[in-house]
């Protein structure tokens, strides 16, 4: 069991960002991603749909055996989980949420934490969450960017369109002063030079990718099912455009698919 492959799933190619702190951090580790790239974007539909969506994506990984699955997709997390804990039991879940809720906090324990996501995690209200869960008096403010996960999955990280579109979100944010700006979807991080710029150098970017990273660690350690030994072959998927989702995922991974 322990050279089973991890599953990693999102609805496109913004979970190669988490997939790729997981290679760096596990490099013995065999994945296989999934991108459901026939039904992006999962943000602007309903929590039904989504779970439907993620619990048909994630059957498809189960049945290559995969030892413990990572939801790459935050509005899958804040939506889907407890769907999917149970279709898949006892199968290790780790989503993103609750990690990125926790890096949020490291990186400003008093706030304000601002969160910037899909309409769907927004509207779920899932960081908010996680967030009072840990620290009930911290203020969380949230504001959806359903134009910034097109952007990333054309390719389009930098230019004027990108900035506008930034711009669009984030000024009425920055006018409350969040200490702390939470990535809070997986395709977020592509744009973070782009962010950082606007959002100016006194607020920390958290994304939760590295904190992702460590929980699958912790979870397979304890477990008793962290591989040992030389590095393993990954498996990429995708539900529709493979070839166009191995050029643009590049960009996301930082590395050749």
């Amino acid at each position: 069991m322990k050279d089973a492959a991890i599953g990693v799933f999102d609805s496109g190619m913004g979970g190669l960002t988490v997939m790729r702190a997981l290679m760096a951090g596990m490099p013995s580790e065999s994945f296989v991603y999934l991108g459901d790239t026939a039904r992006l974007p999962y943000g602007t539909k309903g929590a039904d749909t989504v779970t439907r969506y993620a619990v048909q994506a994630v059957s498809a990984l189960v049945k290559r055996k995969i030892k413990l699955l990572v939801v790459a997709c935050n509005t899958a997390s804040g939506v889907a989980l407890p769907a999917l804990n149970e279709a898949f039991a006892p199968l290790p879940v780790i989503d993103v949420i609750a990690p990125g809720a926790e890096a949020a906090l490291a990186a400003s324990p008093q706030g304000p934490i601002a969160v910037i996501a899909t309409e769907g995690t927004v509207r779920a209200g899932a960081y908010e969450r996680a967030i009072r869960a840990r620290a009930p008096k911290v203020p969380v403010l949230q504001q959806a960017c359903p134009l910034l996960v097109p952007l990333a999955e054309e390719g389009l990280i930098e230019g004027a369109i990108v900035d506008l579109a930034i711009h669009r979100y984030l000024d009425s944010l920055l006018e409350r002063a969040p200490a702390a700006l939470v990535l809070g979807c997986t395709h977020y991080p592509v744009l973070r030079d782009a962010i950082a710029r606007i959002a100016g150098p006194d607020i920390v970017l958290v994304d939760s990718a590295a904190t992702v990273a460590l929980a699958v660690e912790r979870r397979l350690a304890q477990d008793g099912l962290l591989r040992e030994g030389p590095p393993m072959p990954h498996r990429f998927l995708a539900t529709d455009a493979a070839k166009r989702f191995a050029r643009i995922g590049e960009i996301f991974l930082g590395q050749r698919i």
